[in-house]
């Protein structure tokens, strides 16, 4: 058993030798942000001061061999050699939620779009989630394996936990789910999870940004603040390829149409022929600094592919975002056909 010292703030936790420091500190409840789990997005990178770790494998697009050399860590695939001191941010308004193990009973599936599937959840009836907007849920497979879903609801609609699932070519559970799996199945999940929720203490104009099934977690967010009556500007940018894959471009419609603080941009990067669609074209960050060229006043909140995100995060830095308002949640895969 190794202690981990946060510099920052002081706090200790223990860590096991078949821990990952990141899991070691949510089982402790410390807070640190954090996204994949599995080496993809970066958003648990650390600052190590003292100490030895090994790492399992990552991508470089998280950590790249530079960050390596000057002395990063990514928490989520770090294991303590020795005593570790390290410097990273925790993150408030979590206080008292920790994930739990339980059975949830599939009580609907629903077609959303071509390639995308939503799954209503009912946990038992002695149960109920506490969870933040924008959280996630990880299902446990029989084999031990996880996959990561966000939730598309927001905790006051909580009678059912609703993901979105996109259907991968060659996805063994994606197929599954979509070919195979029955209403009033029974799985096994475990949540809530990941920091991407919304920062209440700020009153920044927000700018939303999400690919694909991204935006579902904003759209929980998005219904908790129409919910509480939280007022602050909201900017909407939902990209996709085609216009069969904006999926819930109605009800971002619907949105911007009743809320005066709130307006919408769908951009399609790859429109169709017959999308005859024509509305904004390209990348969708791209898109966003040609209308807000300087970011300095903003929070972004960022969910799709990897790509994307990465790519957001440097651009809209190099614009004048505080690299602390940048929240986001990168949608990654366990490996190229498992899914």
């Amino acid at each position: 058993m190794n202690k981990v010292t946060i510099k920052n703030s002081g706090h200790t936790f223990d860590v096991r030798p078949s821990q990952t420091v990141l899991q070691a500190a949510i089982d402790a409840g410390i807070n640190i942000p954090y996204g994949c789990r599995n080496g993809a997005c970066g958003s648990c990178k650390a600052k190590l001061i003292s100490g030895k770790v090994m790492h399992t494998d990552y991508q470089s697009s998280a950590m790249s061999d530079a960050e390596l050399a000057a002395g990063n860590t990514l928490l989520c695939c770090a294991m303590a050699l020795e005593d570790l001191t390290i410097s990273c941010r925790e993150v408030g308004g979590l206080s008292g939620i920790k994930p739990r193990i339980l059975p949830a009973r599939v009580a609907k599936k629903e077609q959303l779009a071509h390639d995308v599937i939503a799954l209503h959840l009912q946990l038992p009836a002695s149960e109920r989630l506490q969870f933040l907007a924008g959280q996630y849920i990880e299902f446990i497979l029989k084999d031990g394996q996880r996959r990561s879903f966000s939730i598309a609801n927001a905790p006051h609609d909580s009678d059912f936990i609703q993901v979105h699932l996109r259907i991968i070519a060659n996805g063994v559970f994606t197929n599954y789910v979509a070919n195979d799996l029955q209403e009033k199945a029974i799985m096994r999940l475990e949540a809530p999870m990941g920091s991407f929720f919304l920062r209440e203490d700020s009153d920044k104009p927000i700018i939303f940004l999400a690919t694909g099934t991204g935006i579902a977690p904003i759209k929980g967010i998005i219904e908790h603040m129409l919910h509480n009556n939280i007022k602050r500007e909201i900017a909407l940018y939902f990209g996709a390829r085609h216009l069969e894959d904006l999926y819930l471009n109605d009800l971002c419609e619907k949105w911007a149409a009743f809320t005066p603080h709130l307006s919408y941009t769908p951009v399609l990067s790859k429109p169709q022929t017959s999308d005859n669609w024509q509305g904004k074209t390209g990348y969708v960050q791209n898109l966003v600094l040609e209308d807000i060229p300087d970011l300095s006043g903003y929070q972004v909140y960022a969910c799709g592919s990897p790509n994307m995100i990465n790519d957001a995060r440097a651009l809209f830095m190099k614009n004048g975002l505080p690299e602390e308002e940048f929240f986001s949640d990168a949608f990654t895969f366990a490996s190229p056909v498992q899914i």
